[in-house]
């Protein structure tokens, strides 16, 4: 008997050491970057260029799987419910995982029980931008234009984009209709097509946009002005009263082992604190933003906390 408990404890051993050597030893095997988001958003071309440096830096073959739609619902609930492993990694705006827990019902994944943050990646805001044609050149000319035009239009595809929306309603008094978009891409087509009056979205589209002339960006959703975005004025300083900020960061289910997570933390931080990054995320309207995974899961809790009371002020009914 004595000789069977033996074996027994060498079995249990030899499995733990084969689990350590697992962890320690990661990654083994291909690597999947999940995007919220449409293939050659602007969002995703952020997921894609830290799967490149992921990879480098990893020695893993990174692969990028999109599943846009529900902005980022889908991509969301297919990470939490993946094994916990290391190799299904959830690259989204943080912002909107904490934000869509307070604007749908159903079965929705609790981001906070379900996932865990391996890092954050960056801070940015919403811009608002219509038209290079149009002839609104200030936040104030839109505004006047709006508070004239029956049945004014606007898009979005994300969270941050549909709360920035309807704060920008309320305090500027202006009566318009919300168009939900699968990408911000179709948004921008159906602006510079005149179906719609402006668009909310994220900077690392507009800024290319605006480069080539197709759209103007007339206020950035920060507090302060961001160094990336030049000559950009914020809500506040075009004389509203509103601000909110978004946050990336990279995600993997809630009981993936901590060796890997710290392992992961450490590339993403390293691949933050390089000139290429800095300069990349500028570039896109961001600015790098660098944390523990313990300070990324708190900062995730704390924006869920956050995005009720902006829920609130936005007067949205969940879907």
């Amino acid at each position: 008997m004595l000789r069977h408990i033996g074996l027994a404890l060498l079995a249990v051993l030899a499995l733990g050491n084969s689990s350590a050597r697992a962890q320690t030893g990661y990654p083994q095997e291909v690597v999947h970057f999940v995007s919220g988001y449409a293939v050659g958003s602007g969002a995703d071309l952020l997921v894609r260029f830290f799967a490149d440096r992921f990879a480098k830096l990893s020695g893993a073959t990174v692969v990028v799987e999109n599943k846009p739609g529900a902005t980022g619902n889908i991509a969301t609930s297919y990470v939490a419910k993946s094994k916990p492993n290391g190799y299904t990694v959830l690259v989204h705006a943080g912002s909107g995982m904490a934000g869509n827990m307070h604007l749908y019902e159903g079965e929705m994944v609790d981001v906070a029980r379900d996932l865990q943050l391996v890092a954050t990646l960056n801070k940015q805001g919403t811009v608002l931008v219509v038209a290079g044609s149009s002839p609104v050149k200030t936040l104030s000319d839109l505004v006047n234009e709006l508070r004239a035009k029956p049945r004014a239009k606007y898009g979005t595809s994300s969270t941050s984009g549909t709360i920035t929306g309807e704060m920008f309603k309320k305090v500027a008094g202006v009566d318009v209709t919300l168009v939900n978009y699968k990408s911000n891409n179709d948004g921008l087509r159906d602006l510079t097509g005149g179906q719609i009056d402006y668009v909310m979205v994220d900077p690392l589209l507009a800024l290319a946009q605006a480069r080539k002339g197709n759209i103007k960006i007339l206020a950035l959703s920060t507090p302060e002005p961001m160094a990336s975005l030049p000559g950009v004025p914020t809500f506040r300083q075009s004389g509203l009263d509103m601000e909110l900020t978004g946050w990336w960061a990279a995600a993997v289910p809630k009981q993936t082992p901590r060796p890997i997570v710290d392992k992961m933390n450490g590339w993403f931080n390293q691949i933050l604190a390089t000139d290429e990054a800095r300069k990349f995320l500028i570039d896109n309207g961001a600015e790098a933003f660098i944390s523990t995974p313990d300070e990324a899961q708190r900062f995730l809790e704390k924006s869920i906390a956050d995005w009720a009371a902006y829920v609130r002020l936005a007067n949205l009914q969940k879907q």
